[in-house]
């Protein structure tokens, strides 16, 4: 007969666990705030909310369903009420340190959502493992505002990795700068002056816009966005707005954009709507002392001479005319191959009246021949 007593013999019906070690094991109920494990042993194991997860309010129940099967790591054998203490959430970090120092080693890209915005970068998770992205290395770009990647997946590398310091650093920015870089080399390849090509406005200044085209930015100048004038490019082109623009030039890795197609240059067909002789209605687009531009439509301006606007003598153009006003006047010189067009108001000035005093005059001639011949 065995000296073992009932007890002695069912504790060695059980297996033996000590702190550290990694244990399986079914779930056998699911609280709130508690996991309990049937791990094989005397004594059930316990998982707390908090070495489940993150999540201060999370709901365990919503989380885990009784009969799943998982691994956790020993903390304690004996919680003082016999009860085995287990973490989940630890033994999940290791696995995910040890994935990140073999990130680390081969330099392999990785994705994993960010589950906090700080004042200073992004936090994002990979396997319960917490990698600490800077602001400075979250984009090739300044980003004022880091709210926008809340909750998103990121691609990112590992630069640093020191978890007994708990400093484990991911870089995001020299993903980019990579893959910019091939675009852009991709994008020169491919395009020449004369191409048209597609493109997103990127940012717009008082000179003009800067449009992305896939790896470079070109350079639309505000001599190039209309056959007319512009007057404020803020006011035409929006951030994100999606352009056909021309490749004008190509230097290094400056490109210069236009959107002065040539088949819409409206000098091409002016000669028939500004041919001499013809009355034209403008807008007086700026001035001069020596005279007013006139806008005969976007592209074409001609020049009204101080001398042109009336019979009466003018001193300067602002005393008779303001800028924006319509006026008509006569063309009185066409130069279609240097774009020039001259005009005068005087020419059409009074016409009417002068008619009208000419056939006034006419009677009274006839009446002092005819005195004469008496």
């Amino acid at each position: 007969m065995s000296d073992l007593s009932f007890e002695q013999m069912l504790d060695e019906s059980f297996k033996t666990i000590h702190n550290g070690e990694v244990v399986e094991g079914t779930v056998i109920d699911v609280k709130e705030d508690e996991i309990i494990l049937n791990i094989g042993y005397k004594a059930d194991g316990i998982i707390t909310r908090s070495e489940y997860t993150n999540e201060p309010n999370a709901d365990l129940r919503e989380l885990v369903q009784v009969n799943d099967k998982m691994e956790a790591k020993v903390l304690k054998v004996n919680d003082g009420d016999g009860q085995v203490v287990l973490t989940y959430k630890r033994l999940a970090a290791e696995k995910g340190n040890k994935r990140l120092e073999e990130a680390f080693n081969s330099q392999e890209i990785l994705t994993a959502p960010v589950v906090q915005v700080l004042t200073g970068g992004l936090s994002v998770v990979v396997d319960e493992a917490r990698v600490f992205i800077p602001a400075s290395l979250v984009s090739d770009t300044y980003e004022k505002n880091l709210e926008k990647y809340a909750g998103q997946e990121i691609e990112f590398v590992i630069t640093e990795f020191n978890p007994r310091r708990r400093r484990i650093i991911g870089d995001r920015k020299q993903i980019l700068v990579a893959r910019k870089a091939q675009m852009q080399k991709e994008l020169f390849e491919r395009i020449q002056p004369g191409d048209v090509v597609d493109g997103v406005v990127k940012n717009v200044t008082d000179f003009g816009a800067f449009v992305d085209l896939g790896g470079a930015d070109g350079l639309l100048h505000i001599s190039e966005m209309s056959w007319g004038h512009v007057e404020n490019p803020k006011k035409v082109f929006k951030v994100g707005q999606p352009l056909t623009v021309l490749i004008k030039d190509i230097n290094g890795s400056k490109i210069a954009l236009s959107l002065k197609f040539a088949d819409q240059n409206p000098w091409l067909t002016a000669g028939e709507r500004y041919a001499r002789d013809n009355i034209v209605e403008g807008r007086v687009a700026r001035m001069t002392d020596f005279g007013a531009f006139i806008e005969l439509e976007p592209g074409v301006d001609a020049l009204l001479h101080v001398s042109q606007i009336s019979h009466t003598h003018v001193e300067k153009p602002s005393d008779i005319l303001s800028v924006g006003q319509i006026i008509q006047a006569k063309v009185v010189d066409f130069n279609g191959e240097d774009h020039k067009i001259s005009l005068s108001m005087k020419a059409i000035e009074n016409q009417a009246p002068v008619a009208e005093e000419a056939e006034a005059e006419a009677p009274f001639e006839e009446d002092v021949s005819a005195e004469e011949e008496e």
